[in-house]
């Protein structure tokens, strides 16, 4: 997640810069051609390109604001299991205790019940983060080189810490019970196995007496929402913005700037000789804004992709972590997730 106010002129450079080069180079070839070998028929009605702008600038606001609604959700979502977490980790406290057993329990193995719980859920984070942040076919590390290498590239830039890293992989082996490692991890869904992990620990809590009927219905629906929160991130992962509404979207603003030059290029030769050349930047300007445009709403539609867009489940983990840990009264806390550059992770 960018957390500035606003890029700066090197990173608008880094995220949209290369296309800057082509965009001359187009307005350029155009320009030339248009005033050196006379040919009328280069130059088109400014009218009819100004309809198709208009068209593509709307179609591109529409795109976009798609694109907002599944970031917006995903961090909806997150935000939800933060308060389901903090839920979990008091209601585990507060209803597991000796006050209905026949014979009483040490309070050192209350505690040993409370931290398993609770330790287990944080392992769910990471997992359920590790999880999301597998790389599906429709995202841009899993396309053509050119796409996969500029995803790379960003993902350098704006994404560390997000793939590379082992930090999901070390808290996961942190906070499961050791015995229940292998079990968990080899599982097609391991996110799902830890929450039902906690059903059957519940169950086994129940039967001793530790919890009573209601304080057992209303710990496993603080799982239930867990399975509500996981299958709504699951639903924007697995499923992508269509793609007839992501893909028409660039081939729109690819006709429309193939055709850009041809329309700027006559009405500035109206204003005189020589004035034509100022046709150029106006045509790398306009076509920079709707390059823009597609790439702000092509790089926000996957909010799990790994890249800085991303929402920062890694923060949002570290932040459930700490707030978890210090209700059991460790004073021995992790450092809380700090942005690296513009970007939090």
């Amino acid at each position: 997640m960018f957390i500035t106010k606003n890029f700066t002129v090197k990173e608008l450079l880094q995220f949209s810069g290369r296309h800057l080069i082509w965009l001359s180079a187009w307005a350029i070839l155009v320009t030339v051609l248009y005033e050196y070998t006379h040919w009328e028929w280069l130059s088109i009605p400014w009218l009819p390109l100004a309809a198709i702008g208009t068209a593509v600038a709307f179609y591109l606001g529409f795109k976009n604001n798609s694109a907002y609604d599944r970031l917006w959700e995903a961090r909806k979502i997150w935000g939800a299991i933060v308060n389901s977490s903090r839920m979990w980790g008091t209601t585990v406290r507060g209803f597991i205790t000796n006050q209905f057993t026949d014979s009483n329990i040490s309070e050192e193995e209350l505690k040993e019940i409370h931290k398993k719980l609770i330790y287990r859920h944080i392992g769910w984070l990471y997992t359920l983060r590790c999880q999301l942040l597998v790389p599906t076919s429709w995202e841009h590390i899993s396309q053509s080189k050119h796409y996969r290498k500029v995803a790379e590239t960003y993902k350098e830039l704006w994404g560390v810490g997000l793939h590379d890293d082992e930090v999901s992989k070390e808290q996961i082996e942190l906070h499961l019970p050791g015995n229940e490692i292998d079990r968990l991890i080899n599982n097609k869904n391991t996110a799902t196995q830890i929450i039902d992990q906690q059903t059957q620990d519940l169950k086994e809590l129940r039967s001793r007496n530790l919890i009573d009927d209601f304080r057992h219905m209303e710990l496993q629906k603080i799982l239930n929402d867990f399975y509500t929160h996981q299958g709504k991130a699951e639903r924007i992962k697995k499923f992508p913005l269509p793609r007839q509404y992501g893909s028409a979207s660039f081939v729109f603003v690819c006709i429309f700037i193939f055709l850009l030059p041809f329309g700027i290029v006559s009405e500035f030769h109206k204003l005189g000789e020589n004035v034509v050349w100022l046709s150029i930047p106006f045509v790398v300007i306009v076509g920079w804004v709707f390059v823009m445009m597609e790439l702000i709403g092509d790089y926000s539609e996957n909010p799990f992709e790994g890249l800085g867009n991303d929402i920062p489940m890694l923060s949002l983990c570290r932040t459930i972590e700490i707030d978890l840990k210090e209700m059991l009264g460790e004073t021995d806390l992790p450092p809380a997730i700090e942005p690296r550059g513009s970007v939090l992770i």
